[in-house]
């Protein structure tokens, strides 16, 4: 199925609707039947969803890490380069880093952005490690440390999810669920909705598991990357009211 998002691709999804863009062609699949489950790259779903549905199963975790494509590191960018990206967390942190960065829109697959950028568009861009590596091009790009770019929420894990009454298929998607990677993402899902954080958000998050417990990283920035908030936490939520504590009232008021 083709979802709205990868139909529309002149503007930033904060401006046409959010991840709902996609999402909704699978929900109404899900809801009229045509379909008994929905495939989901976890970064592109909504914190909140329809009640009916319940996210029931995700794989085991890919590469969380961003690649950057065009220069060997963030550091080797030239004075005033030109970033491809249209994610708000991806260019609050690369003007964090390097302030002087000039960041154009970049969307589409990684085909039409690759393309984008060998046209000259931009410099470099960034995508996610994940994606390559799904279409074998693990070679493309240079990963960045996480502690240098902390990564999106839910960033490299495929979920899966049905209709809650659905008693059947929840139990035959039990079956393939990751644990280890269903309680981080799901923390980091709590996290976002803690913050009331939504697509035009610029929010990082990792979380982890250290034998049984979860250790859950997580930092909120301006979109220009003039500030930054970060900390780490067992408990999401606790994590995201410390994190709006600390924050200056400007940080602050970009979450609702």
């Amino acid at each position: 199925m083709t979802a709205s998002g990868d139909r529309i691709l002149d503007r930033a999804l904060a401006e046409v609707g959010g991840k709902a863009l996609w999402t909704k062609e699978l929900d109404r699949a899900l809801f009229d039947g045509e379909i008994d489950f929905a495939v989901h790259s976890m970064k592109d779903v909504e914190t909140i969803r329809p009640d009916a549905l319940e996210i029931v199963a995700m794989l085991p975790r890919a590469d969380v890490r961003d690649r950057l494509i065009g220069a060997d590191s963030i550091a080797a960018l030239a004075p005033r380069a030109r970033v491809g990206t249209s994610s708000p967390r991806r260019t609050a942190q690369l003007l964090h880093l390097q302030p002087d960065l000039e960041i154009t829109l970049f969307r589409g697959n990684v085909a039409t952005r690759l393309g984008k950028l060998e046209a000259g568009e931009a410099d470099a861009t960034l995508l996610a490690a994940a994606g390559l590596d799904r279409l074998g091009m693990g070679d493309v790009g240079a990963a960045i440390a996480q502690d240098e770019m902390l990564p999106a929420p839910a960033q490299g894990a495929i979920g899966i999810e049905t209709l809650g009454a659905n008693d059947r298929i929840r139990a035959l998607l039990s079956a393939i669920n990751n644990v280890s990677t269903f309680r981080c993402v799901m923390a980091e899902r709590a996290f976002l909705a803690a913050l009331n954080a939504d697509c035009h958000s610029p929010v990082g998050a990792q979380a982890r598991m250290e034998g049984n417990a979860l250790i859950i990283r997580g930092e909120i920035l301006m979109p220009d990357g003039s500030m930054v908030e970060a900390g780490e936490s067992d408990d999401p939520a606790a994590l995201a009211l410390a994190l709006l504590d600390r924050a200056s009232p400007e940080l602050r008021a970009i979450f609702g």
